[in-house]
């Protein structure tokens, strides 16, 4: 009959009304990585100290209901690999091979929709320590060459390292100190990059001529090792001295080899030698060997400045460059120029005029030009005039002027640019001035002031431009917030008045400007005229997806939104049902030129009329469709995570229940739920137990509750739950249970839950159970079993005999514990039996800036052969760690025992179990309120069965 009543109760749901279920999300980090430390500085921060190169790993534990999301996002420091940008969303944030540069402070956001959002921070503080670097200087006054007796010497270390490191200097073997060498200084200057130290010998001696060594440390911080770096200071030590084979600028032709040697005259010790280019990297095929560099066939990108670089460490680096120029020339231009004085904008007999040429070359000011008319050297003459360098015109631009232009003058003009002597071809440019040469005016075609196309299509827009000569066109947008081309550039040149451009998108759309440029043509205020791009594209709409549920008949308005589009308005909409097309919704009274959204009203949701609906919405360009699912499906269950101790072990069969719980999602959006159907699968077994679970009216924020049993130690299980109402199957939610043992310790496992022994101790405590213990161990000492009084269940003790003495101390440490509650319980039991007993001692270690212990709880004396149970309530103030010690008595008969020790958030019991009555074990769940309406009835009918 008990049994059968134990089964009834275990298949019972149970379930109490719980509105304030539903919590908003609460946030804990923790860290799970290759961490140096954990501490508490002075604002009683967090941070996280690791070493560069390790793995981060950081878990932002939630709690609320329903489950939180998690979105990790990061501040201080470098945005390094975007992460600042692109946040990670999941509870653990992971990051391999950790770099200074991302260290920072890292926000852990938690929400649920319910209240505000929970946010925590912590700050990773990244450790390293780089290779020193030793210069070596003289003062300015000293430097004649060479080190030498009578001068002061300056030996500068320096390093990055976080923390700061702490410089040690030697001279050979031996620590050098202010107090020991009256010539030697050591002092850390101001306004330094970095970390720096330096030592400074006045006056140098014979003594001083040795090996120094700067020793850096970070006091194996995170494991970081000591480094070192080593100079020899002779009387030769000089810095690097440079001279060049060839002048500081140096102007070569195209296609030659070019060679530039940069010789040394000085240094000890020999320096080392680096050429570099700027801007940008060597040419390819460019040689650089010690002082020597080699750039074969030079081309006129090859020009620019290169640097010949020494650096020995003594003193500065001696540096020397060359500016090679490679001659060319290249876009000859011309520029008409009528009366500036007249500010006239036309040629006229009678005005001044003047024609400007100019080409772009390397080097610009060696560039000659000559002047033809048809054909022949234009001869200089009082009305015809040629300058150079005229200030309103770019540099090394030769001008022609003619002054009181006459009839004669008409004719055609050449300008020639040259190098004279070098083997880069001429280049010129041909002018006509006649009574046809008239200024330019630019204008857009008939039909052409508005271009438009559909997105992704290919556009032309179009400017003419009338007159003699017939300059390019420049385009610009005229839009400031679009201030680029699509081709990126601010302004881009068409010589025949065309702006192609290929697949248009929709933020091309806009205003063009098209103008006339100056150079080929008249130099005179420019022309410009507008066109104006409309890109059409099919229109967007919302909602994209939506899922509406709804009561069994009850009626439902579907609403399909125009959000953007071009053109801004519906053409059409049609409704399809399953893919069959709809009879068209009555006409919504909107405005008739613009109708911006289209409905479809459900007189009654039904199981036919249940389904996907889609609305699809034409602009004339092209189509969007909103998409609908209508049914009368229940929501899914919400699983709820923070159920306290959920995980129930039994010790004596190796199983465990698990107190499964769970809200509906907004229960009375759609018919009553019926019953749930559970589904439970092992992970990595096929098999699956189905069970239907029913149940009475589901409120929102109800809490619902099932013990699943007979779960195998240590195995995890797929959980599937579906709701059922008079519709049929809503959605289903799943979830993975794990066997945890929620920080309780049975000591069945080898590893002892992560428990270790402390080095600093005179012994240790021992693991064993009834088959391993000693049989000839001392009687009337010591349990006999575990608290499961099965012979197989471990437990720890302490063996007092031989060669232990009075006062000798056995500590087991525990984990490492992050706080994240401002009280707890430690619950355990003991056995303290036998005449000589000592103590057992309950510390916790505190880890904030330092390592701190503190007694919690104490217990000496003969207890009895009999197990009892300890609640000992901690207010850590920061990680944490309890330790179990052991200390032996008088004598051999003193062996003390624990067991299942367990560790919960929250105040301890305030009535303490008698410790001779059957004891539960921990780690079996916390006990369940009674919930009235279901256990009234279940009286009875308990009751009716004994009867």
């Amino acid at each position: 009959m008990e049994v059968t009543c134990l089964l009834l109760l275990a298949l019972i749901p149970f379930h109490c009304r719980g509105q304030g279920v539903y919590a908003p999300a609460q946030a804990q980090i923790v860290h799970a990585g290759q961490a140096c430390v954990v501490k508490e500085d002075n604002i009683s921060e967090r941070v996280y100290t690791i070493r560069e190169g390790d793995t981060l790993v950081l878990q932002c534990l939630v709690t609320g209901h329903p489950r939180p999301q998690v979105r990790w996002t990061k501040t201080a420091g470098s945005a390094s690999d975007k992460f600042q940008e692109t946040s990670v969303f999941n509870e653990t944030l992971r990051i391999e091979r950790i770099a200074r540069t991302q260290g920072g402070r890292y926000y852990c956001k938690a929400e649920n929709g319910v209240g505000v959002p929970a946010i925590k921070s912590i700050r990773v503080d990244v450790q390293y320590l780089d290779e020193p670097v030793l210069t070596v200087h003289q003062t300015v006054s000293d430097v004649r060459g060479n080190f030498y007796q009578e001068k002061t010497v300056f030996l500068r270390c320096t390093v990055n390292s976080n923390p700061p490191a702490r410089f040690i200097w030697k001279r050979g073997s031996d620590t050098l100190s202010h107090s020991q060498d009256n010539g030697v200084d050591i002092y850390e200057p101001l306004y330094t990059q970095g970390e720096t130290k330096v030592l400074k010998l006045k006056n140098l001696r014979p003594q001083d001529y040795a090996s120094y060594t700067c020793q850096v440390s970070v006091r194996n911080v995170c494991g970081i090792p000591d480094k070192a770096i080593t100079f020899r200071l002779t009387n030769t030590t000089a810095p690097p001295a440079l001279k060049l084979s060839v002048n500081e600028t140096l102007v070569v032709n195209p296609g030659e080899n070019v060679t530039v040697q940069c010789l040394l005259t000085g240094g000890d010790p020999l320096p080392q030698l680096q050429w570099s280019h700027g801007p940008g990297p060597l040419p390819l095929g460019a040689l650089a060997q010690g002082g020597t560099l080699s750039i074969p066939s030079v081309q006129a990108r090859d020009s620019g400045y290169y640097n010949c670089t020494a650096t020995n460490n003594v003193g500065n680096p001696a540096k020397k460059t060359v500016n090679l120029l490679v001659r060319s020339m290249k876009n000859a231009t011309f520029q008409i120029t009528p009366d500036v004085i007249k500010e006239s904008e036309n040629i006229q007999l009678g005005q001044d005029l003047k024609l400007s040429c100019h080409v772009d070359a390397v080097p610009q000011e060696k560039v000659t030009y000559q002047w033809f008319k048809n054909g022949k050297p234009a001869r200089m003459s009082k009305r015809l005039l040629v300058t150079r360098n005229d200030p309103e015109l770019p540099a090394v631009t030769s001008s022609l002027e003619l002054i009181d232009l006459h009839f004669s003058d008409y004719g055609t003009y050449l300008c020639v640019a040259s190098f004279p002597g070098a083997p880069v071809p001429d280049l010129s440019v041909e002018v006509n001035i006649s009574s046809e040469t008239v200024p330019p005016t630019i204008s857009v075609p008939k039909g052409r002031a508005v271009v438009t196309v559909r997105e992704g299509s290919p556009a032309e827009l179009q400017c003419e431009v009338r007159g003699k000569p017939r300059p390019p066109v420049l385009w610009s947008r005229v839009d400031k917030e679009a201030a680029l081309l699509p081709s990126g550039l601010p302004l881009e040149e068409t010589p025949d008045g065309k702006l192609r451009l290929e697949r248009v998108s929709r933020d091309m759309s806009g205003t063009y400007r098209c103008q006339t440029a100056r150079y080929n043509g008249f130099n005179v205020r420019p022309r410009e005229a507008q066109v104006q791009l409309n890109v059409q594209f099919p229109p967007e709409v919302e909602p994209s997806s939506q899922d509406v549920r709804q009561a069994l008949g009850r009626p439902v308005l579907l609403r399909c939104s125009l959000l953007r589009g071009s053109p801004q308005r519906i053409a059409s909409a049609l409704w399809r049902f399953k893919g069959q097309l709809l009879p068209p919704p009555p006409a919504v009274p909107v405005a008739a030129e613009a109708p911006d959204h289209s409905e479809l009203r459900l007189d009654a949701v039904t199981r036919d009329s249940s389904g996907s609906y889609e609305c699809s919405v034409s602009n004339d360009v092209g189509s969007a469709a909103c998409l609908f699912q209508v049914s009368a499906k229940a929501y899914s269950p919400e699983f709820y995570f923070d159920t306290p101790n959920p995980t129930r072990s039994h010790k004596l069969s190796k199983n465990y229940s698990y107190v499964l719980q769970w809200t509906q999602r907004e229960p009375d959006a759609v018919d009553p739920v019926l019953n749930y159907r559970l589904s439970v699968r092992q992970l990595n077994q096929h098999n699956t137990m189905v069970k239907a679970i029913p149940v009475r009216r589901v409120e929102k924020g109800q809490l619902l509750e099932y013990i699943l049993t007979d779960l195998r130690v240590p195995h995890s299980y797929e959980v599937r739950l579906t709701p059922y109402t008079t519709f049929g199957a809503g959605d289903m939610a799943s979830r993975i249970i794990h066997y945890t043992e929620h920080n309780t310790c049975h000591f069945e496992d080898e590893k002892i839950c992560g428990y270790t022994q402390d080095l600093t101790d005179n012994f240790d405590w021992t693991r064993q159970n009834a088959l391993t213990q000693n049989p000839k161990r001392s009687p009337n000492t010591g349990p006999p079993t575990d608290i499961s009084g099965t012979p197989e269940g471990y437990y720890m003790f302490i063996e007092t005999s031989r060669p232990r003495e009075l006062g000798d101390r056995a500590r087991l440490v525990s984990p490492l514990y992050n706080a994240s509650a401002k009280f707890y319980c430690v619950s355990f039991f003991y056995h303290m039996y036998g005449k000589h007993i000592g103590s057992l001692n309950l510390l916790v270690r505190s880890r904030n800036k330092e390592a701190l212990d503190t007694h919690a709880w104490s217990l000496s004396g003969n207890k009895g052969n009999v197990w009892q149970q300890a609640h000992v309530p901690i207010n850590p103030s920061g990680p944490f760690q309890i330790i179990f010690e052991g200390v032996r008595g008088s004598g051999y008969l003193g062996d003390i025992a624990i067991d299942d020790v367990t560790l919960k958030k929250g105040e301890c019991p305030r009535k303490q179990m008698d410790p001779n009555k059957v004891v539960v074990m921990p780690g079996s769940g916390a006990p369940r309120r009674p919930c009235p309406q279901l256990w009234g009835p279940m009286a009875i009918f308990l009751l009716a069965l004994q009867r």
